[in-house]
């Protein structure tokens, strides 16, 4: 058991945050902090629309969290594939490494400021929370 005790908390966590967002509305004014990028340039960023995705994602709305960031529906995505397989590493007591290459990094950098230019373009307006 001591071996799940991490990524057990980890969840724990994430559960904690998705059910704090899941209560506290993100689409009404004042709640949170505004986006400093879309604030001081009117440009949104790549996390841009994240709270409200996380927020309808919570209420089981799939179509609305991938409207408000697509992106952030992936990496939900993702960590529920990655903490699966660390539960699975941890249960059997060995531990779990995730190594990339620089050329994921610099993939994924790329990816993101992809999608943050895109969102920003009239083309890409369906990409805008």
């Amino acid at each position: 058991m001591r071996r799940l005790a991490t990524p057990v908390g980890v969840m724990a966590l994430v559960i904690g945050a998705f059910g704090y967002v899941g209560a506290v509305d993100p689409n009404e004014p004042g709640h949170y902090p505004v986006c400093p990028l879309l604030r001081f340039t009117g440009l949104y960023c790549p996390g841009c629309g994240g709270l409200r995705s996380a927020h309808a994602v919570a209420h089981g709305d799939v179509a609305a969290a991938l409207g408000s960031n697509a992106l952030a529906v992936v990496g939900y995505g993702i960590f529920a594939v990655l903490w699966v397989a660390w539960m699975s590493h941890a249960a059997r007591g060995r531990p779990m490494s995730i190594t990339a290459k620089p050329v994921v990094w610099w993939g994924i950098g790329v990816l993101l400021l992809t999608f943050s230019v895109v969102r920003n373009l009239p083309f890409g307006s369906a990409l805008a929370p």
